[in-house]
């Protein structure tokens, strides 16, 4: 029997999601916990976190109480059986991820916010999104040991959302390449503070070279939020 699994997870202080030498993830404790192999929608990277991350299994024996099994910081909302022809990965038609930012440093959110630079400025952050939008080769965003074999991805919306001391953007995509998000966030800082124009962005794509983007954003800011399939 196929299972589709759901859950969430603070990724503080795992190595990721895919089982890695020497570092805990979060795919290894669950694989522990059923006793069987489980694949993932994808890799989320050391520190990051999912409020809905999906994969899948296979068993002949009905799954445990996995939370009674699982550590705090990882929960299981739903397993039900799935269709044969249903993959995590290889189903998925669009992910949402959010990157969360504060205006002040916070000791109680801290591990799940990155904190704006002082220099920061809305508009100009806000009058570069949009060029980003559409589908484009995002080779320049991708992270040193990405797999994909395509890097031709379609960005549907980056919403900038404001929240109680901060804000969110949210990255709608029919897939991103490693690292994909957390390049773009880091270029898209520097243009916040004037670092670099946002006329930039186009020549970084156009470019398909990841030494004229900018640094990869801190990985605690961002949330694997919706997987679609």
């Amino acid at each position: 029997m196929k299972y589709k699994l759901i859950l969430s997870y603070d990724g503080t202080r795992y190595g990721g999601w895919q089982v890695q030498p020497n570092r805990e993830t979060v795919q290894e404790i669950l694989e522990t916990a059923l006793g069987c192999s489980i694949t993932g929608s994808g890799r989320t990277d050391a520190g990051v976190h999912a409020l809905c991350q999906v994969a899948h299994f296979s068993s002949d024996t009905p799954p445990p109480d996995l939370n009674a099994l699982l550590p705090p910081d990882i929960r299981v909302h739903e397993v039900t059986p799935t269709s044969d022809d249903f993959h995590a990965r290889f189903s998925v038609k669009k992910k949402i991820y959010h990157y969360h930012f504060s205006s002040a440093p916070d000791p109680f959110n801290y591990r799940f916010k990155v904190a704006l630079p002082h220099n920061f400025d809305e508009t100009l952050l806000k009058g570069a999104l949009p060029l980003l939008l559409g589908t484009h080769d995002f080779s320049a965003f991708a992270g040193s040991g990405c797999g994909s074999k395509n890097p031709v991805k379609t960005l549907y919306r980056i919403d900038f959302v404001p929240e109680e001391g901060g804000f969110r953007l949210e990255f709608e995509g029919n897939g991103f390449l490693y690292k994909m998000v957390r390049n773009i966030v880091g270029t898209l800082m520097e243009v916040s503070v004037g670092r670099r124009p946002a006329t930039d962005i186009q020549k970084i794509l156009t470019s398909k070279n990841r030494r004229f983007a900018g640094p990869t954003a801190s990985p605690q800011g961002l949330f694997l939020a919706k997987v679609e399939y």
